[in-house]
């Protein structure tokens, strides 16, 4: 304990650790009815985290080029010890966290927590998801099998819709006219540089701006969060917190060991593309919709409104803080409630329905 002891004193002499510590021994967290919704964010971070220690040990073995990706990925789940268990555990980890992150904006939008003077950590916590679902389609690839090529292909082709400027962000992305080892080897270095730098950034801003404004209290639950003891955030609501890690990390364990992820066939760029492709799952409604629309709208083609759609909708929930006024004085519309309300519903629907097959 006199180690400890010393060690914090000359830790505390260099960084001024004391009102860090201060602040977070006396920092509450209220209760109320809805108290569980502050939990999905913190199980966000953790399956980043085993994100990150998995992806590092995958590095050990995996070569980004076309000649070699598939088999340094066949062999990790073949012949290194485990390394179909860690494999599984990344695939798993990354498509938990997505479904975490969305579980987390959609309690944080529906229980009015965007309002003045959070409208910064709801766009630093925007950004977050879509980086989140960046590193879910760079990484897709990697493997170089036949279902990611060409789900890369189809993926990257909606890009070239954007008007003027979508031929140069195909080539862009794929580093040529075409998916090639050009693109794999750019999706590897966007996959394990450029988005992980941008997103520990921004990471550490969004847990900043959490920390400095502290939980917000929905509108119509004041009297409820009075008449409750708050949990202090050490040690009540750090435990409680570490429980809920360590069920997502018997659902991930369960997961990677029941279900490991498949590998599947060597992709040849010279094949025709089986029947059936689909994005990942946090992409499908998207998917599904574009399919949907009649070829084209007005003389339009219907696959470009339908992207001019959805990046309208994107901006409109970007954007919501300012657009909703009432947020600021904790008197939220009930018309922007209710849009997240169907927005949800529309993803879930959807995503759900094009697992059981219904679009065809």
């Amino acid at each position: 304990m006199r180690i400890l002891d010393k060690l914090w004193q000359a830790l505390d002499e260099r960084l001024d650790l004391a009102p860090v510590l201060e602040f977070a021994t006396h920092k509450e967290v209220p209760q109320h009815r809805h108290s569980w919704a502050y939990y999905f964010g913190g199980l966000t971070l953790f399956f980043f985290f085993v994100q990150v220690a998995t992806g590092i040990l995958l590095l050990l073995y995996y070569r980004p080029t076309a000649e070699a990706a598939f088999e340094s990925v066949q062999f990790i789940v073949t012949r290194v010890p485990f390394g179909w268990l860690i494999r599984s555990v990344h695939s798993w980890s990354a498509n938990l966290m997505i479904l975490a992150a969305f579980a987390h904006m959609f309690s944080v939008y529906l229980l009015g927590s965007y309002g003045k003077p959070r409208e910064l950590t709801w766009w630093s916590g925007f950004v977050l998801l879509l980086l989140a679902m960046g590193f879910g389609f760079s990484g897709y690839l990697l493997p170089w099998n036949t279902l990611s090529f060409f789900a890369t292909r189809v993926g990257t082709d909606m890009v070239s819709k954007v008007p003027l400027a979508g031929e140069w962000l195909l080539r862009f992305l794929r580093g040529g006219d075409d998916v090639t080892g050009a693109t794999l080897t750019r999706f590897f270095g966007f996959h394990v540089a450029v988005l992980p730098m941008i997103m520990a950034a921004l990471l550490g801003v969004h847990l900043a701006l959490i920390q400095r404004q502290g939980m917000h209290i929905p509108e119509g639950l004041e009297e409820e969060a009075r008449t409750r003891k708050p949990l202090r955030f050490i040690p009540s609501f750090v435990m409680r917190e570490g429980v809920v890690w360590l069920a997502g990390l018997a659902a991930l364990a369960a997961l990677a060991a029941f279900f490991p992820w498949e590998l599947g066939t060597k992709a040849d760029p010279f094949a025709s593309a089986p029947a059936g492709i689909k994005p990942e799952w946090y992409f499908l409604f998207m998917f599904e919709t574009l399919k949907l629309l009649p070829a084209h709208v007005l003389g339009i083609e219907g696959e470009l409104l339908g992207l001019a759609a959805f990046n309208l909708a994107g901006l409109v929930w970007f954007l919501v803080p300012v657009l909703d006024r009432g947020s600021s004085s904790g008197h939220r519309s009930r018309a922007f409630l209710l849009l997240g309300w169907l927005a949800l519903a529309y993803i879930v629907s959807f995503t759900l329905l094009s697992f059981a097959g219904v679009f065809k």
